[in-house]
């Protein structure tokens, strides 16, 4: 695919590279402060893993909440301009006078979109969706939630037929451009936030928990995508074998985490995302009995709260003991989990109709400029003079802590586009 060109000279402006929570949390406080602001996201929609949650803990309340009004704000702010398919490919320069080298790769899918859905209707092609952590598929051309922004479908070209073009021809608006190209866009910035956010451990890399072998070995964010009415169970926990509710569920704890093999470090949220995940079964199904097995139980601060809330329930066992391995019965599918039980000193094997990896966090920082510095487990450090971080590309937490670190990122920037760097 051959590539247009762009460059863009004007130098007072901010960078920010993710469009979920944290990104699009800095690129508004940026702008609200007066900055101009360019907010770029390499899929085709902002969002990122903030807006594929259920509930947010510990209030439980949707993602809705927030990304309504964030969204809103996002388009009635003439300072922010916002870029979709969008990658850094490069970053040179120092504080105040960055040069930003952006792969722009087409959509497909021009403003001219009113969402009609006749080329959803009329689209041959299907593809692994992505949202739903592929438990599902939908249609090359796509709208991946209802409250997604912007508000335009997208085409995954490579999930098409050759040739086809049918979804052109349903169009009434004449929104779609098969023809689009990438274009190689060049800002000059005065500071940069990367705030690309985080992926899960890779659970196939955990070889005595049966991921990817047994069915009913499920990962938290699966989990969470299963809770979401919008998922692809329709809200229900379901048993990936049967389709059916399972009467008992295990969590595992840092199932990748505090592990010198895997990830050294602690992912801080798992121990209240899978208290939080107790809620949803006992709010589908009252009798499921639960047991969540951990090193630590790691709930700080104010999340002591909702920890002791959710452990309230007398059908929730807390197991302070690590998971050696994890068998399937081949007659019913159930998962026969050999673990240990620390303070009486012994060792058991209990049998579940499902189980739930916690997986850690993994920074998304492999994909930018090395003008990022990292540290050893690949989260993004501030100490180049003009670059900071925010986010779960900084450290692993949960969204409220990554909004206000976003906020505190936009403030480190300001200066810079002001003229006057801060204290480093």
């Amino acid at each position: 695919m051959s590539s247009g060109s762009f460059l863009d000279l004007e130098r007072s402006r901010i960078l920010v590279v993710g469009g979920g929570i944290a990104g699009v949390t800095a690129a508004l406080e940026a702008a609200e402060a007066g900055a101009s602001v360019l907010l770029i996201e390499r899929s085709p929609f902002l969002g990122g893993r903030a807006a594929a949650m259920h509930l947010y803990f510990p209030k439980l309340c949707p993602p809705t909440c927030g990304f309504e009004i964030n969204f809103r704000r996002l388009k009635q702010n003439p300072r922010i301009t916002v870029l979709t398919e969008a990658v850094l490919e490069s970053l040179s320069g120092t504080a105040g006078n960055f040069e930003a080298r952006i792969r722009v790769r087409p959509r497909y899918v021009t403003g001219a979109c009113t969402l009609c859905g006749a080329c959803v209707d009329v689209c041959p092609a299907e593809r692994a969706d992505d949202f739903n952590l592929g438990l599902g598929k939908s249609k090359a051309i796509y709208f991946p939630r209802a409250m997604a922004f912007p508000g335009a479908y997208a085409i995954d070209r490579a999930a098409c037929a050759e040739g086809c073009g049918r979804c052109v021809d349903a169009c009434r608006y004449g929104a779609i451009d098969l023809y689009q190209r990438t274009e190689i866009r060049t800002f000059r910035v005065a500071a940069a936030i990367a705030a690309t956010g985080w992926a899960p451990y890779d659970a196939a890399r955990l070889d005595r928990f049966g991921y990817g072998k047994f069915e009913n070995v499920v990962t938290n964010v699966a989990l969470e995508r299963m809770a979401a009415p919008d998922g692809p169970t329709g809200g229900k926990i379901l048993r990936p074998s049967d389709g059916q509710a399972p009467a008992s569920v295990a969590f595992v704890q840092c199932a990748g985490s505090r592990d010198e093999n895997h990830l050294a470090y602690c992912s801080t949220v798992c121990c209240t995302a899978s208290l939080k995940h107790s809620t949803y079964l006992h709010a589908l199904y009252p009798e499921t009995e639960i047991a969540i097995f951990y090193i630590d139980l790691r709930t700080p601060g104010l999340l002591e709260e909702f920890r002791a809330k959710a452990a309230a329930s007398d059908r929730l066992r807390l197991v302070r003991g690590k998971v050696g391995a994890i068998e399937e019965d081949p007659g019913t599918q159930d998962l026969l989990v050999t673990a240990e039980d620390v303070p009486p000193g012994r060792k058991s094997t209990a049998r579940f109709g499902l189980v739930v990896l916690a997986t850690g966090m993994v920074p998304r920082s492999e994909g930018l400029p090395a003008a990022f510095a990292r540290d050893e487990f690949g989260f993004v450090v501030n100490g180049t003079p003009g670059l900071y971080a925010a986010g779960c590309v900084k450290r692993p937490e949960e969204v409220a802590a990554s909004v206000r670190d976003a906020t505190g990122a936009a403030l480190a920037a300001l200066p810079h586009v002001a003229g006057s760097a801060p204290h480093e």
